[in-house]
């Protein structure tokens, strides 16, 4: 089946509306087999930017990566080949797909901790509302150990302090932190008033993907039996009207310095080989 035959008129449809959409049976086992070498290879070898995320008192961890693409031979063939980017880019509905960056997450069996809710784009060196995440989950997926999403928040006309991850992991490159005269609204407190939104997850298997809106309001991830581990290869796209912007509350992942080495300048569209174009309509 081909990617245009794949994507239906209600994947565009959910994504658009909910700013979600699930796409089962999208990776093939070939390139689910091709992620699972890499991310082994990526345990071995941590790049800089790897760090835990949590370790519990039974020793149980969260892992994170990022931005390994370039160094991991296995990663590099998935997005520079796969058929991730049309998926993302005819899930969008936009024009052109530029990658913007990878990360892979790793929970120990049995692992309990929670990636708080947040958003992705606030976060990021670039702006712009033609944006997505692809959860690319690599084991079978309970949906209660799933990423949760709020349907519909990446239209809402709010924009929030978001969490410091910064506080939970203990590592400077994590920081976010605001001005106190900064008059965006308080993050809402999603997980302590769940009645109060339609939360979205789904019982995966490798090969489905979850798109979403880089601005859609997201966590959890956690919650996973004492035989079940979690392996998750995420993958960053941008599309037709997303800029470069440096934020002065601090970006994570930052790519400041790179993009400026690159002769990317704030404002600027994206683009060089490290954000390259791998789709177009």
């Amino acid at each position: 089946m081909s990617i245009s035959e794949l994507i239906t008129d209600r994947h565009i449809r959910e994504f658009s509306e909910r700013g979600v959409t699930l796409v089962e049976r999208a990776i093939s086992d070939e390139w689910i087999e091709t992620l699972r070498a890499g991310v082994a290879r990526n345990v071995a070898e941590p790049s800089e930017r790897s760090r835990l995320w949590n370790r519990d008192a039974e020793g149980r961890t969260t892992f994170y990566d990022s931005q390994a693409w370039r160094t991991i031979e296995e990663y590099r063939d998935f997005v520079l080949h796969s058929p991730m980017a049309e998926i993302a880019g005819r899930v969008m509905g936009v024009s052109k797909v530029n990658f913007f960056f990878d990360a892979v997450f790793i929970r120990s069996p049995g692992a309990k901790f929670r990636t708080p809710f947040h958003q992705d784009e606030p976060y990021w060196s670039v702006e712009g509302f033609e944006t997505s995440s692809v959860w690319t989950p690599l084991v079978p997926v309970e949906k209660r150990s799933a990423l949760e999403f709020v349907a519909g928040s990446h239209r809402w006309d709010k924009t929030y302090r978001q969490t410091n991850f910064g506080a939970l992991t203990g590592d400077e490159r994590d920081q976010v932190m605001y001005d106190p005269a900064d008059q965006r609204d308080d993050f809402p407190d999603i997980e302590g008033n769940r009645s109060d939104y339609e939360i979205l997850s789904w019982d995966m298997q490798p090969g489905d993907v979850a798109v979403f809106n880089a601005r859609m309001i997201h966590g959890g991830s956690g919650n996973l039996a004492d035989d079940r581990d979690l392996k998750v290869f995420n993958t960053q796209w941008l599309g037709d009207d997303v800029r470069v912007r440096f934020r002065s509350e601090g970006m994570d992942p930052d790519h400041s310095e790179v993009m400026k080495a690159n002769g990317l300048a704030d404002g600027d569209k994206v683009g060089t080989d490290l954000y390259p174009e791998l789709w177009r309509r």
